[in-house]
């Protein structure tokens, strides 16, 4: 019982809002008469990032605490009970969450909070299939878009920093274009499955959040391998901090190919450093203000800040792919390129793939 076509809001996903460029160095080129030595131009560039990573890390601890206090937890069921995922038990998986996502519309409506609970209560439709909901806090859900039995292809879509319930329409918004895209054989599956970090916090700088989205992500990606047996090709379609999280699950995950989109780095200096089996693409539109974030690892009070190389440079060794000229939130914007060629991934029609 999948979802066929349902109607689309417009696409966004809510990992940050577009720059101008102004945050990109402007220096390095030495000065009029000469040329200036290495080391002059690193440490410079150290200094400066140092002095940014803390500002962040300051803005992180005293902004976010206080912005989260500001609004009390929205209260909810614990997640449903269920049987282990399987075809027979899939139908019964997916009543019981929506009717979890009922009753957390309600008890968010008596707390008062109607934004919520209109989150809830459009979750809660029959013709919603969710794979998980928990409705507490931030709010976790896993929404399949098309018929999970059926497929030949199954794209598992990762988000970003601050991505929640009450911001998860416009992820899902991502994953209707890309089942729009690939077909009737393709089932994409909204995981919003980890506590993504918000956008101005020390968490959104390393990878602590990340290392718990990538367990989650590998217990689920072994689930479908044993619900559906080896016969599905499995991509992983990862945007943003959402690269972070696959990339640590790229190890142990039983998938034929992961793309990188909008990547701030994954915390590994390559792609071989993923010890994966699978294809690693990776891409950054035109107008993406992640590239102006410096692709680094640097030790800051006794952590790593930093996911070090760009994805995107020869370095790295991933598959580098067209992206147009797109922002951080257009990777899966209809009629984009770059939707168009994760729709080839996803299909594992990786000759027709257009490289940057």
């Amino acid at each position: 019982m999948g979802l066929r076509g349902r109607g689309a809001s417009a696409v966004a996903y809510a990992d940050g809002a577009a720059r101008d460029g102004s945050g990109r160095d402007q220096g390095g080129n030495g000065r009029a008469g000469g040329t200036a030595r290495p080391e002059s131009r690193g440490r410079p560039r150290l200094g400066r990032l140092r002095r940014a990573l803390l500002a962040v890390l300051i803005a992180g601890a005293v902004v976010v605490p206080l912005s989260a206090a500001a609004r009390p937890r929205i209260p909810a069921p614990p997640p449903a009970r269920l049987a282990p995922l399987s075809t027979v038990t899939l139908a019964g998986t997916y009543d019981a969450n929506r009717a979890d996502a009922a009753e957390a519309s309600r008890m968010a409506a008596a707390h008062g909070d109607r934004k919520r609970a209109a989150v809830d209560r459009a979750l809660a439709s029959p013709s919603r299939d969710l794979l998980a909901f928990d409705g507490r806090g931030g709010g976790r859900v896993i929404e399949v878009l098309g018929d999970l039995t059926a497929a030949e292809h199954i794209a598992v879509l990762v988000p970003g920093s601050d991505t929640t319930l009450d911001t998860y329409a416009r992820f899902r918004a991502g994953a209707l274009a890309l089942h729009r895209a690939t077909g009737p054989r393709t089932a994409v599956v909204a995981w919003l499955g980890y506590d993504t970090p918000r956008m101005l916090s020390t968490a959104a700088l390393t990878t602590g959040r990340a290392g718990q989205g990538a367990r989650g992500l590998d217990r689920f990606v072994a689930e479908l391998r044993a619900a559906l047996g080896p016969a599905p090709d499995i991509s992983l379609l990862c945007h943003s901090y959402g690269t972070v999280v696959c990339a640590r699950a790229a190890a142990t995950a039983e998938v034929q190919d992961i793309a990188l989109v909008g990547s701030p780095g994954t915390g590994a200096d390559s792609a071989a450093a993923l010890h994966t089996r699978a294809r690693v693409w990776a891409a950054r539109g035109g107008g993406d203000w992640i590239a102006d974030v410096p692709h680094v690892r640097t030790g800051l009070f006794g952590t790593a800040v930093g996911f070090g190389t760009d994805p995107v440079s020869p370095a790295y060794g991933a598959r580098v792919f067209a992206a147009g000229g797109g922002g951080h939130s257009d990777y899966f914007a209809p009629g984009s390129v770059s939707l168009a060629n994760l729709a080839r991934i996803a299909l594992g029609r990786t000759s027709e793939v257009t490289h940057a």
